[in-house]
């Protein structure tokens, strides 16, 4: 009786034994069968990353940016698209009285010189490089022979709205480019802006643009490149323009009792911001606050004309003086030169050492002695 019982628990183990080894591979090939999470595999290591702290030979070292070797605007020093530098720039002749503001397409200007005219009230003279894209440009006024000087300087074509009798005298005595917008018959480039003339008057609301004079300036068979032998005198660098000046964060140029321009250094940028008639100096094209890189302020001999009933000014270009460069918060003295009527502007350090500028725009100030204050 016991081997017939414990033959049947054996027989019974083996069945089990069985049946399971039978359930367990049917639960494994069944569709639906429930899986039994199986631990994640690590995650795989990406082809090339380390797997622990750098060692110091593995260390990333960057990159040197390489130097700028391209195109550069002559009047600026900065990198432009295409080489400029052989294209006569514009001289254009601003219109600066209080009820002509604001002016337009200042702000795209490369160079701004500001001088004195009749009345104690100042003009600008504005330099384009390039004068695609700067759109509406004015309001454009009346020439005076001491800004030919400027204009013959640059080596550019004028672009003016009149001129004093001094000032025709000399565009006829020199053989200048010019382009009037008063007389002549080259003045397609110019044009009476409604809405000036409607709130300023008249004599403010002539303006020229860059598309215009793009359009029309290879039709009127002037000379559109610099000769062989001109090459623009200024002179930029990479660093800082001046080391060890003045501090000169707020400056004031006080042209005469009634006109004066101030200038506000924005570290941010590192440029100055500029205000005149108590406010932002801006560009009516886009709303824009002009900044410059660069001030200079000449110290200039200044007489009235004698004889002449409306009180125009001569303003003695060429010689030399001495005057202040102004940028980055800092403020140096300078000595300036101009052989001729037809010569460039030269800057220099006091010891004799051409003056390098900061890479930007320049606002040119010839002013009286003792204009400048800081």
């Amino acid at each position: 009786m016991r081997r017939k019982l414990a033959a049947a628990a054996g027989l019974c183990a083996i069945v089990v034994l069985a049946a399971a080894t039978v359930f367990a591979r049917v639960n494994a090939t069944h569709p639906y069968a429930p899986e039994t999470p199986a631990a994640p595999d690590p995650a795989p290591t990406p082809t090339g990353a380390p797997t622990g702290a750098p060692t110091p030979s593995e260390t990333p070292v960057p990159t040197p940016t390489p130097p700028y070797t391209g195109p550069r605007n002559p009047l600026t020093g900065m990198p432009s698209g295409t080489d400029l530098s052989r294209l006569r720039p514009m001289a254009i002749m601003l219109n600066n009285r209080g009820v002509a503001q604001p002016q337009l397409g200042v702000s795209k200007a490369d160079i701004i010189y500001e001088t004195l005219v009749e009345g104690g009230i100042t003009r600008m003279i504005a330099i384009y490089q390039d004068i695609s894209g700067v759109g509406v440009i004015g309001s454009v006024r009346s020439a005076r022979h001491y800004y030919l000087d400027i204009a013959q300087g640059h080596d550019a074509v004028y672009i003016h709205a009149g001129g004093s009798p001094q000032a025709y005298t000399a565009i006829a005595k020199r053989g200048i480019t010019n382009i009037d917008g008063v007389n002549g018959g080259r003045q397609q480039i110019f044009y009476r802006d409604p809405e000036r003339r409607k709130n300023m008057g008249y004599e403010h609301s002539l303006v020229t643009s860059g598309e215009l004079i793009a359009r029309y300036l290879p039709t009127y068979g002037i000379r559109l490149e610099h000769g062989d032998d001109y090459e623009c005198a200024m002179n930029f660098t990479d660093g800082a323009a001046i080391a060890g000046g003045e501090p000169a964060t707020d400056i004031k140029v006080t042209f005469s009792g009634a006109k004066s321009t101030s200038f506000t250094y924005d570290v941010s940028v590192g440029e100055y911001l500029v205000s005149q008639y108590n406010k932002a100096y801006t560009d009516g094209n886009d709303g824009s606050q002009l900044s410059v890189a660069n001030i200079l302020v000449l110290e200039a001999e200044i007489n009235r004309i004698p004889g002449d009933s409306e009180g125009r000014l001569d303003i003695k270009m060429s010689g030399g003086g001495t005057g202040h460069y102004i940028s980055g918060g800092e403020a140096i003295k300078i000595n300036w030169a101009k052989k001729d009527a037809t010569s460039q502007f030269t800057y220099a350090l006091e010891d004799g050492t051409e003056l390098l500028m900061a890479r930007g725009r320049t606002y040119v100030c010839i002013a009286p002695g003792g204009a400048l204050g800081y």
